[in-house]
């Protein structure tokens, strides 16, 4: 008891030292503050304090209970309080045995958490996935440049989900990061705060819906595609292809946390490599044919944006990263993941892009494999359809949890999708069967593979991957940036708004030339 009293001294005196130093530094922070420039806005700060108060509680409550323990009392213990202390969650729930006096035993149920590698996989499925197929596409119309734009764009988008994470994290008092964040929409609301407080949430989720559900759309597309191209002597039509492969997607609807899906991805990962070992082994074979005098520093004006947004799409990875890192039972190892996965697929997507360019050159197909002789295309692509097929529940689980959120339950104009028990109810299995038919349509009326990634890399994926992630690190965590921060930050903002607008405009054009 000598030591609580001893602490919670120590504690008022911390208090009475921060109020002192937080009105010095008031007069500085008033002049950025003016500039649209806050660490946090006063609804930000009272939420924050709330958290360091609960923090506190919660830490007085687990002494409390140290000293019962030695009386005879009832004694906590869990394996999930393990891990770096600097990345405690609020209001994360552990999986905790109470064991009473009289021996009964009560486990608190919690959700299911991922790996680091489970993570990883996760990202390396949406960054190494369908869309390196359109790659040597873009080193046609980039060359040297485009191999640049390849390895500029793993970086940035690299460095861009790192500041996006940090922006779901405060300091409390004691100096611990703590996450007051849950999601890219809580970012965004906490940026337009207090003048607009939901604004830049109902922005993000526009665009995370155009986003997943374009992706979604792209892998019935390919879908169909390869599977016309892979038995064209069948009377079969593409369109046709694309129904059957939607009808192995039904399943997708009944998903229920990432840890299934983290199984998929990599399953995806091994059929990636697969793929990739392929198609680079039949271009050595043919590396006596290598057209090298055809890779060159021009570029072509009017299509290169679309290559732009082709090798933006081909990175995105942002929408899902929130969530993920939630789900991480170490969250200190998400930098980690980050790096190596970035780094694994900057390397395979140039070598994949050039050596495809360099045996084909000037009639590199969209989708490249439709550039492979007729026996090993077949078994390639068929690889590929499975790629796509269980690469198909990530953007669908993510689309769906933002439904979800944004329209169902939680104060929301629609009722709950979940009943006890977080069962799912029979009508909100029906709107996420509705969403899969939903891909499927669009996909019929708009087959077109390359012009769609460079479409929505250019209107969402620019968006996510460069502008607001930028834009959220600037506005929430000015006062703590150094001036290179800043300096990449701007820069990022700037370069990613040019591309968006240049790759929007051409890929508009190439899809309005494609239905004349």
């Amino acid at each position: 008891m000598a030591h609580l009293i001893r602490h919670k001294i120590s504690n008022k005196i911390t208090n009475a030292m921060n109020t002192a130093s937080n009105k010095s530094q008031a007069k500085v922070s008033g002049a950025f503050a003016r500039l649209g420039f806050q660490a946090a806005t006063d609804e930000e700060g009272l939420g924050f304090a709330e958290c360091d108060d609960l923090d506190y509680d919660y830490r007085q409550g687990m002494r409390m209970d140290a000293v019962q323990t030695e009386d005879g009392g009832e004694e906590v213990t869990g394996d999930g309080l393990e891990g770096d202390s600097h990345y405690q969650r609020d209001g994360t729930r552990h999986r905790a045995s109470v064991k009473s006096g009289e021996g009964c035993e009560e486990f608190v149920e919690v959700k299911p958490k991922i790996t680091a590698w489970d993570a990883g996989w996760n990202v390396t499925n949406a960054i190494q996935g369908m869309f390196v197929l359109g790659l040597p596409y873009a080193i046609l119309h980039g060359g040297y440049l485009g191999l640049f734009l390849i390895i500029f764009a793993a970086v940035v988008c690299c460095y861009t989900g790192k500041i996006l994470i940090a922006c779901l994290y405060e300091e409390n008092e004691d100096g611990e990061l703590v996450r007051v964040r849950d999601s890219y929409v809580d970012i965004a609301n906490a940026c337009c705060a207090p003048r607009f407080p939901t604004l830049g949430g109902h922005i993000v989720n526009v665009a995370q819906i155009i986003e997943l559900v374009m992706t979604c759309i792209l892998y019935v597309v390919v879908s169909g595609n390869l599977l016309y191209n892979s038995f064209p002597w069948l009377p079969v039509s593409q369109k046709a292809w694309a129904v059957l492969a939607t009808v192995a997607l039904i399943p997708c609807a009944f998903l229920k946390d990432l840890k299934s899906v983290s199984k998929f991805s990599m399953l995806c990962t091994v059929a990636h490599f697969f793929i990739n070992v392929v198609v680079i082994a039949y271009c050595l074979s043919r590396a006596h044919d290598w057209a090298w005098e055809k890779v060159k520093f021009y570029i072509d004006v009017k299509k290169f944006p679309i290559s732009i947004g082709i090798i933006v799409f081909s990175y995105t990875s942002q929408i899902f990263l929130p969530s993920l890192e939630g789900s991480m039972q170490r969250p200190s190892e998400f930098h980690c993941m980050m790096d190596w996965t970035h780094i694994a697929a900057c390397v395979l997507k140039g070598l994949f892009a050039l050596v495809a360019y360099l045996t084909w050159a000037d009639e590199t197909e969209e989708v490249i494999t439709d550039n492979l002789p007729g026996g090993i295309r077949a078994v390639v692509n068929l690889f590929l359809v499975a790629k796509a097929l269980l690469s198909y529940p990530l953007p669908f689980f993510a689309a769906v949890e933002v439904f979800e959120k944004s329209f169902f339950g939680g104060g929301s104009i629609f009722p709950d999708c979940y009943g006890p028990a977080r069962k799912l109810k029979s009508w909100g299995l029906g709107l996420r069967i509705t969403l899969v038919v939903f891909t499927l349509l669009m996909a019929l009326f708009v087959p077109h593979f390359a012009l769609l990634m460079g479409l929505t890399g250019s209107l969402t994926g620019a968006g996510l991957c460069f502008l607001l992630p930028s834009l959220f690190h600037l506005k929430l965590l000015w006062r703590k940036l150094l001036w290179h921060h800043v300096f990449f930050d701007v820069a990022i903002f700037v370069v990613g708004g040019i591309c968006s607008v240049s790759g929007f405009i051409h890929s508009i054009e190439g899809l309005i030339e494609a239905y004349k």
